[in-house]
């Protein structure tokens, strides 16, 4: 339930800031800082989550992580009752709306799809033999039975001008398809390098919670940095060589811990992984954000804001699962006796580090076929 309210909460809050931000600024310089401070909060509140977690865990308790982010949100919340600028008059919401204009079935179906998915990684994390249980196979079937349904279900509703979770029209834009396959890569890799190095910092290093979360801190560093740039310049370069040196730069932050030894100090490798990791993440939400609100006009940005959010979120979920899965299966057919020593769970980091390079290194592989022609986003009209 927990993880189900915190899903809900997200999928309504980051579509409705990206439209309240087309809304209240003008393209230009203020709206791509706007951009770039809601695409920077998210991976550096990752990371800062996870230091301070530490930190309690160490101190007066992991509980007090939860208690403390309830505070906050509540705290938010009234925030934003107060000050969150309107964006005009709306429509009244009533229940005939509520079930009428809202696609149901296909939320239905997209839900259940990525619940079983979901589900069957998340079981074969701990041993990749799990996938040849005969419950794991159905829910592998009936999912696929499921995207199957839901794409013909979306078309049809498309079609008789019906509303649709998830039109399909959206994906016959190239850059809008391009821009969600990267963000779902990048925010895999991104992810998962992060949990990845948590559990090499506690397992490989045997540091205490405290001693893995201060190891952390370069990570928001480096995010706040790569949204000021990104906020100031993005305006000034083409979007896709943006990218292209983000990602570059993020891809080292895998790539430094795959080659790194847990008898090195800190400062050789890891320092410098964990500083780059965010950049990727942050520069391509702030360049993605401004580049649908170029491409779709207003009626569906939210639409298309709400699709490149929910891409993000799944991209999310399923780094974390892959890698975990990868990282099981090599530590499994490990040559050392003891499949929980340290040695034989490095194999196994090493090789789900490896696979947050290759994520990265397709994302640069897309990022040049698919947004070679996007030239500048985020450019102030005359």
């Amino acid at each position: 339930m927990f993880r189900a309210f915190a899903g809900i909460a997200i999928s309504m809050c980051l579509p409705s800031a990206v439209s309240i931000i087309t809304h209240a600024f003008p393209t230009g310089k203020r709206r791509n800082i706007a951009f770039a401070s809601m695409g920077g909060g998210q991976p550096i509140g990752f990371s800062v989550g996870l230091s301070v977690g530490g930190v309690f865990t160490d101190t007066i308790g992991w509980r007090w992580g939860f208690h403390i982010a309830a505070i906050i949100n509540t705290a938010i919340f009234l925030i934003a009752l107060k000050w969150l600028p309107s964006i005009g008059k709306r429509d009244p919401v009533t229940w005939r709306r509520f079930r009428t204009e809202v696609d149901w079935v296909g939320a239905f179906l997209a839900s259940a799809f990525l619940s079983m998915v979901s589900y069957v990684l998340a079981a074969i994390t701990d041993s990749t033999q799990d996938i040849k249980k005969p419950e794991n196979i159905a829910l592998l079937a009936i999912s696929g039975v499921l995207i199957a349904g839901f794409v013909a279900w979306v078309e049809r509703q498309e079609r008789l001008g019906k509303p649709a979770i998830i039109p399909n029209s959206l994906w016959r834009n190239r850059s809008f398809t391009c821009i969600c396959i990267s963000v779902f890569m990048v925010w895999g890799a991104f992810n998962a390098t992060e949990q990845l190095s948590s559990f090499y910092f506690q397992y490989l290093q045997r540091l205490s919670a405290i001693d893995t979360s201060v190891r952390f801190l370069p990570a928001p560093v480096g995010g706040v940095l790569a949204n000021i740039v990104a906020g100031l310049v993005v305006h000034r370069v083409r979007a896709d060589l943006a990218i292209l040196i983000a990602v570059a730069l993020a891809c080292l932050s895998p790539l430094l811990m795959a080659i790194s030894n847990p008898a090195w100090t800190y400062w050789i490798c890891i320092f410098w992984a964990m500083f780059m990791n965010a950049i990727g993440a942050d520069t391509l939400f702030t360049i993605s954000n401004l580049l649908i609100t170029s491409l779709f006009p207003a009626k569906k940005q939210a639409v298309a804001g709400g699709v490149h959010n929910a891409i993000a979120q799944i991209g999310k979920s399923v780094g974390l699962a892959s890698s975990g899965a990868i990282a099981s299966a090599v530590t499994a057919r490990s040559n050392f006796a003891d499949r929980e020593s340290p040695m034989a769970l490095l194999e196994g980091y090493r090789a789900s580090f490896w696979y947050c390079f290759a994520l990265y290194g397709a994302t640069l592989f897309v990022t040049v076929w698919g947004l070679r022609k996007i030239g500048k986003v985020g450019v102030k009209k005359e």
